[in-house]
């Protein structure tokens, strides 16, 4: 099986669209979660993309044929792309794997204000296209024609640690020379949010926005929504060697597992998590003990940080530093995955961990990185769990 390498990282978030400006912003310790106040609900804590100018990398003609979450991937993806370089690559050997769970949420919004206000006939004709989980990923196959493999991977959370393993995949068996993999989502709408109030699972303000998402602490009572996208670039090595593209690691473990169980809460055992951790270091050939440092899922939800300890614990990384990187960023759903890889590659760009935000009072046996802090670990880890009892878990090299 062929050896997979990361080339090209592209970033939007509520730190701006930089991965440098990323990395900066986490391991300074800042924080984009702000209050937010959306009609008909209650102020809440979240992270939305700073107004930006997307007409320069997509155009007008293609922005208007996209859904925020499209526009999104389209952007990380170019920023990508730029950041490879050259891959001299025919269309056909390149393809695209974006993760997303709500699809084009504002879109389908506006379809059914129309619909009340206005009747069937001034519904959209993009309606359909621009709503589907998939819109995505097709905008990026679209506007960088991508003609290789693609996916669309809907595990919720966990989809955008699926989409980059499926594109590993693709270039390990040979079905592809590159994959464009990630995630994108921009479900911020009423409705949407409504739905995750009601489920009980979005932080309070009780400690202040910035303070709200505190992942692993005892105080943690949800999660913040947030949007963005994270696209990396994934290529074969000899042929990133060959071209002398810069390598920012190999991707050398990928597991997947489900808890079959709720339909949103975790195994609260722990099993479930664990079998994909176990599987990425079978997958890789690793004992828990080479892994220097696990960028955890962890949404500071209660039940879900508490689940996710005692996985890490199943798996043999109980003493491995840890640290969820959500409580500066947020929870972006099916772009999490993404994201959370970008900043885990943060220990070799950087070489340094990123810190646990807002965590006073632990409450569960982890060895939790509370400041930013000198790393040489050689390989590293990111976990990716959804509703409906996805489990995920990626590992990467250093290089």
């Amino acid at each position: 099986m062929r050896r997979v390498v990361i080339t090209g990282l592209g970033i939007v978030s509520g730190f701006g669209n930089d991965v440098d400006g990323f990395w900066d912003a986490l391991l300074a310790g800042r924080s984009a979660v702000r209050e937010l106040q959306l009609p008909d609900l209650p102020l809440i804590p979240a992270v939305t993309v700073p107004p930006f100018e997307a007409e320069d990398v997509i155009g007008r003609r293609e922005i208007k044929r996209m859904d925020r979450v499209g526009m999104f991937a389209g952007v990380a993806a170019a920023a990508a792309l730029t950041d490879a370089g050259d891959l001299g690559l025919d269309g056909a050997r390149v393809g695209a794997s974006i993760g997303c769970a709500h699809g084009g949420a504002a879109t389908l919004m506006d379809a059914q204000d129309a619909l009340r206000e206005r009747g069937a006939d001034r519904v959209s004709p993009f309606t359909i296209p621009l709503a589907l989980t998939n819109s995505p990923v097709a905008a990026v196959t679209r506007l960088h024609g991508l003609h290789g493999p693609s996916s669309a991977p809907a595990t919720a959370c966990a989809a955008g640690s699926d989409a980059i393993g499926w594109a590993y995949e693709r270039i390990r068996f040979g079905r592809a020379d590159a994959m464009l993999a990630g995630g994108a989502e921009a479900a911020i709408v009423p409705t949407v949010m409504a739905g995750y109030l009601k489920l009980g699972a979005v932080a309070s303000l009780a400690r202040g926005a910035e303070h709200a998402s505190r992942p692993f602490d005892n105080a943690r009572d949800g999660f913040v929504m947030a949007e963005g996208a994270g696209v990396l670039v994934l290529e074969e090595l000899e042929h990133a060697q060959a071209r002398g593209a810069h390598i920012y690691a190999e991707i050398v473990g990928y597991g997947q597992a489900c808890d079959a169980g709720h339909l949103t809460s975790p195994d609260e055992t722990g099993t479930g998590p664990s079998r994909a951790i176990l599987a990425a270091l079978a997958d890789a050939g690793l004992d828990p003990a080479a892994i220097g440092y696990v960028n955890a899922h962890a949404t500071s939800t209660p039940v879900g940080d508490a689940a996710e300890a005692l996985a890490f614990g199943l798996a043999g990384l109980a003493e491995t530093p840890v640290s969820s990187t959500k409580g500066q960023h947020g929870h972006t759903l099916g772009a999490a995955g993404a994201i959370e890889a970008i900043a885990t590659l943060a220990c070799f760009g950087r070489n340094e961990l990123p810190p646990n935000a807002n965590l006073v009072e632990p409450d569960v046996e982890l060895n939790l990185v509370r400041a930013a802090q000198p790393t040489a670990a050689e390989y590293v880890m990111s976990t990716g769990f959804g509703f409906g009892g996805h489990d995920s878990a990626l590992i990467f090299k250093r290089v």
